[in-house]
């Protein structure tokens, strides 16, 4: 197997892994939540924005007397229509919040593949360091004065990061 295909290979494995944890989560979801979703999906598109446009501006014709032969049941300034509006306002904000809070469970387990992810990728940086410090050694190359390579040959202290960020949370 040729480099660009371990390259590829990975990036695979990476993609397949997240999109498996997506559809972990979307197995997983309630009743509720998945009443939630598909509601999020049908009401934030634009064919329920030109419905409801439509049905305003009908509501309104109708309302102002535009409309001839069709009488009047909610007149200016329009009382029924604006309980209507906050109503529906109301219950697409819970919808959405519902959603975005699922969505936000979704996205903490991707962060936290990509931080073990990232662990993994450090470890093997710095082996890789290791070993071509190694081989420098061997070919008589001098590293010792590079006092960067040698902070970047010490393994990284995770539980120490772990303990600074949850004091800083």
């Amino acid at each position: 197997m040729n480099k660009t295909n371990v390259i590829l290979n990975k990036t695979s494995n990476s993609q397949n892994l997240l999109q498996a944890l997506k559809a972990k989560a979307d197995a997983k979801r309630s009743f509720p939540e998945k009443v939630a979703d598909f509601m999020t999906k049908f009401f934030g598109n634009i064919r329920f924005f030109i419905i409801n446009f439509l049905l305003f501006i009908g509501w309104i014709f109708v309302n102002i007397g535009w409309i001839p032969g069709v009488d009047i049941f909610d007149p200016f300034p329009f009382g029924l229509l604006t309980t209507a509006v906050s109503l529906e306002a109301i219950f697409l904000a819970i919808i959405v919040l519902i959603s975005q809070n699922r969505a936000s469970k979704v996205a903490d387990l991707r962060e936290e593949v990509d931080l073990h992810i990232d662990i993994i990728s450090e470890q093997e940086i710095t082996k890789i360091l290791h070993l071509i410090s190694m081989l420098c050694k061997k070919q008589g190359i001098d590293l010792e004065q590079d006092k960067v390579l040698k902070d970047m040959l010490r393994s990284i202290d995770t539980d120490k990061i772990e303990t600074v960020l949850e004091t800083q949370i």
